[in-house]
């Protein structure tokens, strides 16, 4: 029978597969909703527009190392299971986040102190390339052909939940403690918090099975798997590439700095800015599902288009109206509208990158380009954003995620709808047509 008309999805390795993801998303999301306490503790200086700089530069390089992960880890999960891959992505993010804990600050160890808060980065940076195509991968394989979308969407669910539950914890720090505090040890405690989920994490992911797709075409064929095969995919490549420099930018615009920008430009405090990106990415979660569902109906390019579109209309009106002094309700409103725009890639971004690509490169072809992506434009976002602040020139970061977006819509217009053409659905296809159940 046909891959839509499948048994129901099993919601244990859903779950399996988000759990993990969102403590991994957790982790990695600590370092970016902390850094205004811990900044000081790490890189000493008078101005707190220079320590966020330093602190957003090792942010950045944790994503410069991601293509690593993406090819390493990406080729494991093609070569011997997604479940293996995910494991090991689990153990360097619990390993990095355990290390930030114990290391001293640059009062106790001096330039050690950032060089260990590097190397912890980089052990993370290496689990997170690894860990987004491993794990778009194997949500996008056991979901039923017509719910893919839906399913897929769950992804970034638990990206965006990672990052909402690390800012719930630091209101409940910022409650429970005093700045001072904070600054001196209680910045610490999320990390610990981080390790201890990993540990849960990698509980759950042993249970994992894998997708039955994947594990037919494994014993069934002899392709190599590898760079080298990854290479007869061109188009494919550049496509995930392309689309991930303009989603990505938008998504840690509004997502991980848009803390900073409201404390930093807009002039609200830390706790109201928490607030407000706590409240606008509890309505990015909720986005997620539903246009991720619109996208099994109306195909995936039509969301790429969208967001294109939009993003590239309405990014620079929205973050200058942001820069003005306003209420908490207006800078909500704003925040959301960009949320809401950034939800056309993000939902299906999953989706769309592994349809693509065939089970045997699936992985890699998913994690490679995108992390190289996220590298050099998404991990770097914030630090070209504060760089510009620094200079005097803060409305070309506005223009610079504009640009991006437009590069995205010009992509999205020239593909195939992933939808139509899914290589997923060929694979299973294929299994039929050799007589495997499906």
């Amino acid at each position: 029978m046909r891959a839509a008309d499948a048994p129901a999805v099993d919601l244990r390795s859903i779950f399996s597969g988000s759990a993990g993801n969102l403590v991994e998303y957790f982790d990695w999301y600590v370092y970016a909703s902390f850094s205004l306490y811990f900044a000081p503790v790490f890189f000493p200086s008078g101005s707190q527009t220079v320590q966020l700089m330093n602190t957003a530069a090792v942010f950045a390089i944790g994503f410069l190392v991601r293509p690593i992960g993406g090819l390493l880890l990406g080729h494991l999960a093609d070569r011997t299971g997604r479940k293996t891959a995910l494991i090991l992505s689990v153990l360097l993010m619990g390993g990095g986040s355990l290390l930030i804990v114990v290391t001293p600050g640059y009062a106790r160890i001096g330039a050690l102190a950032p060089a260990l808060l590097l190397f912890a980065r980089v052990l993370q940076g290496i689990s997170l390339g690894g860990e987004y195509g491993a794990s778009a991968t194997y949500l996008s394989e056991i979901a039923p052909a017509n719910r893919r979308g839906f399913y897929s969407s769950f992804q970034y669910v638990t990206i965006i939940m990672g990052q909402l539950l690390a800012l719930g914890l630091l209101i409940v720090l910022q409650g429970a403690l005093s700045t001072d505090e904070l600054i001196n040890w209680g910045w610490r405690i999320p990390f610990l918090i981080g390790a201890v989920l990993s540990a849960l994490a990698l509980y759950l992911r042993r249970t994992m099975d894998e997708p039955a797709v994947f594990v037919r075409a494994r014993a069934a064929s002899s392709r190599p798997g590898g760079l080298k095969e990854l290479l007869r995919y061109p188009r494919e490549t550049f496509t995930v590439l392309a689309l991930t420099a303009g989603g990505t930018v938008s998504f840690y615009c509004f997502t991980t700095y848009m803390q900073k920008y409201l404390v930093n430009t807009t002039g609200f405090s830390i706790n109201e800015a928490t607030l407000i990106s706590s409240v606008a990415l509890l309505v990015f979660i909720a986005l997620q599902p539903l246009v991720g569902w619109l996208s099994d109906r109306t195909g995936r390019r039509a969301m790429l288009i969208t967001f294109g579109v939009l993003g590239t209309v309405f990014t620079v009106p929205i973050l200058s109206a942001l820069a003005e002094p306003q209420s908490f309700t207006s800078a909500l409103g704003w925040y959301v509208a960009g949320v809401l725009i950034t939800s056309g890639y993000t939902s299906i971004n999953a989706i769309f990158k592994a349809e693509l690509f065939p089970v045997h490169v699936r992985a890699l072809g998913v994690a490679l380009p995108f992390a190289i992506g996220v590298s050099v434009f998404g991990g770097t976002a914030e630090y070209v954003a504060l760089v510009l602040k620094n200079a005097g020139h803060e409305s070309w970061f506005y223009y610079y995620v504009s640009a991006l977006a437009f590069f995205c819509l010009v992509v999205s217009i020239t593909m195939q709808d992933t939808k139509a053409a899914s290589r997923i659905e060929r694979d299973a296809l294929a299994d039929a047509a050799a007589g495997a159940p499906i």
